[in-house]
């Protein structure tokens, strides 16, 4: 006999599935930010850092690299209460992807700050900028520009790996499907669902960074020229 397929029970649970949906971009959203900070000072320190401070990133950055996020999650969930610190399921999701995020986007980044010429942060200097303003005008936004294709790959990555939280039953889509798949038994339309879902938040995301980006480079950068000509600095920068 053909499988019939049905979907009435799925969309009878749309609520729950709007809750999760809501969930899994509070969720991802959280995390982008908090990786992305943790990724950028991570990369900061392993560039421009002593050296103790570099050689610690470099193993945050290895560790986090080359076990599965699968087990960070179980590390940090089940590990920590041995040495008295009790996360919730959600409070644990949000820790282990933020540093699996901020352990990926910090290679990213220091990839970027490695292609930014010496010249140019010489020239910056001798502008009469700060090392902050060089680092904020002359290094990052630059940088920026050349990772930002692969960075929103990883931020895209990031985003279909919060399902990996249901594993601890952090509220998110996946968990919110697993409990309508169970309840309804229907499986294959309860994964349809949720798989459309994901890739209409993935869109989003997706045309959320092309407005992102539209914004962060709407100074045009000249592709030859000196090192000062390249410096586009922003009003405050050059007083």
């Amino acid at each position: 006999m053909a499988y019939e397929m049905n979907f009435t029970p799925v969309f009878a649970r749309t609520p729950e599935l709007i809750s999760g949906t809501i969930d899994t971009i509070v969720l991802s959203g959280q995390s982008i930010v908090i990786g992305l900070t943790i990724g950028l000072a991570v990369s900061i320190l392993r560039v421009d850092g002593p050296k103790w401070a570099a050689a610690a990133s470099a193993g945050y950055v290895e560790a986090f690299r080359n076990t599965p996020l699968l087990v960070q999650l179980f590390l940090l969930f089940f590990g920590l209460p041995y040495i008295g610190i009790r996360l919730s399921a959600d409070h644990a999701a949000i820790l282990a992807i933020s540093l699996n995020l901020g352990a990926y986007s910090a290679e990213i980044f220091r990839a970027g700050l490695l292609a930014i010429p010496k010249t140019q942060i010489e020239a910056g200097l001798a502008l009469g900028l700060s090392r902050l303003q060089v680092m904020r005008y002359v290094v990052i936004i630059p940088a920026l520009r050349v990772i930002y294709p692969a960075l929103t790959g990883q931020l895209t990555l990031t985003l279909l790996g919060t399902s990996i939280a249901s594993a601890i039953s952090a509220t998110e889509l996946t968990l919110a499907g697993a409990k309508i798949e169970s309840q309804t038994f229907r499986s294959l339309e309860t994964f349809l669902v949720l798989a459309a879902i994901y890739i209409s938040i993935t869109f989003a995301f997706r045309l959320l960074y092309w407005i992102v980006g539209l914004w962060l480079f709407r100074r045009s950068v000249p592709k030859t020229g000196s090192a000062v000509a390249t410096l586009s600095l922003p009003r405050e920068a050059e007083t």
